[in-house]
C-alpha cells in the first residue's frame, strides 16, 4: 500500500471561487464517531493529530464544576457558559465577567490572560474611537481565564503562576482532559495557548469522543462528572451568545438548532461538536487554519448525515455557501463544499 492510500493525507473540503475561476482551495480532515471512538463518517485522516485549542474549553470547565464552584459561589449559566467561551469581547461579556470576578472577590488584575482586541469588530471600534484601551477582559480567552482563578480558590492553591503547566490547577485540567478523551498524559502533546495556558496536542477521532460524551454523559461516567458535563453543556446551549457572541457560527448553530448541538470553535481551524442526546461527536481540522472553510463544512456535513431539518438549514443556508464581497459591496464570488 502506498502512504497516500491510507487516507493519511488531507481531503480537498472547500473551492474559493472568483468569476467562476477556483482561486484557492482549503483542505482538511473530519471525523464523525461516537463515543468509543468508533466512525461514523471521515474525510481526510481521521486520527490527524492537532492543537485541540479553544475547542478544549468545555472540559477545561470540568474541575470547576466537580468542585461546586457554582454552590460555592452562587454562579449563572451566563457564568458558566463564559467558562467555555472564546467570546467576542463585547459589552454584555464584560459586565458578565466584571460579576462573576465580583463573586470570587477578584479582578480584571488577577487574570493573566494578556490584553486583546475583541474579536466583535464593532466593539473594537466603539473603544478605539472613544479613546479607551483595550483589557485583559476584551481578551475571548478571559473567561476561561477566571474559571481557572476560580479553580485556584477551591483547590486553596496560590494565584500566582496559575497559567504554569505545573500548577495544580493545570495538571487538574490535564487529568480531566486525558479522562475525557481516554489518552494519557504521555499521549498528550503540550504546548502553549494564544493565552499563556497549556494546550493539548491529540488525534481528532479523540477530540470527537469527547464531544460524543459530552452531549450524552450518562452510563459513561461516574455521577459527579455526568453533572458537571450535563451543566456545562446545558449553559452552553442555553445561553449561547456567552459561548461566542454577534454574528458567531457557535452561537448561531446553537440557537438555530434550540441546543441539539452543542459547538465550540477552536482557532487554527478547530472545530468540534456533540449531537445532544444521541452521543456523536465531531472534530475538524482546516489545514492551512482557515477559519472561513469551517462553516461550509460543518453545515454540509450536519446536513448530509441528517442532524439538520429542513428549516434549519436554510437559517443556515448563507453560511453554507458565502458570498464573497469586495470592499465597494460587490459580490464577487463565494464558497463552495467540494466533497
Amino acid at each position: 500500500m502506498l502512504w497516500w492510500e491510507g487516507k493519511k493525507v488531507s481531503e480537498l473540503l472547500v473551492n474559493v471561487v472568483r468569476g467562476g475561476l477556483v482561486e484557492s482551495q482549503h483542505r482538511g480532515h473530519l471525523v464523525v464517531t461516537d463515543r468509543d471512538g468508533r466512525e461514523a463518517f471521515s474525510l481526510g485522516n481521521p486520527n490527524h493529530v492537532t492543537y485541540w485549542r479553544s475547542a478544549a474549553k468545555p472540559f477545561q470547565a470540568l474541575p470547576l464544576l466537580e468542585h461546586q464552584v457554582v454552590e460555592k459561589f452562587n454562579l449563572s449559566g451566563p457564568e458558566l457558559a463564559l467558562f467555555a467561551s472564546s467570546h467576542g469581547g463585547e459589552e454584555q461579556h464584560l459586565a458578565v465577567l466584571r460579576q462573576l470576578l465580583a463573586k470570587l472577590g477578584l479582578s480584571e488584575a488577577d487574570l493573566n490572560c494578556g490584553i486583546s482586541a475583541p474579536m466583535h469588530l464593532p466593539s473594537a471600534h466603539k473603544l478605539l474611537t472613544s479613546g479607551h484601551k483595550f483589557s485583559v477582559l476584551n481578551n475571548p480567552c478571559s473567561g476561561k481565564h477566571s474559571g481557572m482563578l476560580a479553580l485556584t480558590l477551591l483547590l486553596g492553591a496560590p494565584l500566582t503562576d496559575y497559567i504554569k503547566p505545573g500548577h495544580p490547577v493545570q495538571q487538574e485540567m490535564l487529568r480531566t482532559i486525558c479522562q475525557c478523551t481516554s489518552l494519557s498524559p504521555e499521549e498528550i502533546h503540550l504546548g502553549i495557548d494564544g493565552c499563556g495556558v497549556p494546550v493539548f496536542g491529540l488525534p481528532l477521532r479523540h477530540m470527537a469522543m469527547a464531544y460524543a460524551r459530552l452531549s450524552l454523559p450518562e452510563g459513561y461516567f461516574e455521577p459527579d462528572r455526568v453533572k458537571a458535563l450535563n451543566l456545562i453543556r446545558q449553559a452552553m446551549t442555553q445561553h449561547p451568545f456567552y459561548v461566542a457572541g454577534t454574528n458567531r457560527f457557535d452561537t448561531i448553530l446553537m440557537e438555530v438548532t434550540n441546543g441539539k448541538i452543542v459547538a465550540k470553535i477552536g482557532s487554527e481551524g478547530v472545530y468540534c461538536l456533540g449531537i445532544v442526546e444521541q452521543g456523536v461527536g465531531l472534530a475538524l481540522k482546516i489545514e492551512d487554519g482557515n477559519r472561513r472553510a469551517i462553516d461550509p463544512v460543518v453545515i454540509q456535513v450536519l446536513k448530509k448525515l441528517g442532524y439538520l431539518n429542513n428549516d434549519e438549514f436554510k437559517q443556515l443556508e448563507h453560511l453554507w455557501r458565502p458570498i464573497l464581497k469586495n470592499h465597494r459591496g460587490d459580490e464577487i464570488g463565494y464558497l463552495e463544499v467540494v466533497f
